[in-house]
């Protein structure tokens, strides 16, 4: 498991460096970052709440990842059983807890769009 958690982590990590500011086009047809004109160049969507909301969305992307994974990883065991009972067990326990998982991370990405953007359009943001 510990072979695992280290490279997951430098992914997670190389991915949110990797995270660039949207760009939209203006009426002129240049590009231009749209984040600067809306937020006074703030990134992370210009606020607290908006850097929170592109964390959580982007660590429970890399969630879903790593229960898709699982999945492919506990169906590639069951299939691979050939009739051991211990090891058609293991195959579908890690099914059943990634479907779990998955289930888990959709109502969570759900509920924190919803409690964000709410909270958003409470405070006067302007919304599109």
């Amino acid at each position: 498991m510990k072979k695992f958690l280290i490279p997951s982590m430098a992914l997670l990590t190389a991915g949110l460096l990797a995270v660039d500011p949207a760009l939209a086009q203006n009426n002129s047809g240049s590009w231009v970052n749209s984040t600067s004109d809306n937020f006074s160049g703030a990134g992370w969507g210009g606020s607290l709440r908006g850097g929170v909301q592109t964390f959580v969305n982007f660590f429970l992307l890399f969630l879903g990842l790593v229960a898709t994974i699982m999945v492919i990883y506990g169906g590639f065991l069951y299939i691979t059983a050939a009739g051991e009972d211990q090891k058609t067990e293991k195959g579908k326990n890690i099914l059943i807890y990634a479907a779990v998982g998955i289930l888990i991370i959709l109502i969570s990405f759900a509920v924190v769009n919803t409690f964000i953007g709410v909270g958003q359009q409470g405070s006067g943001a302007a919304s599109s």
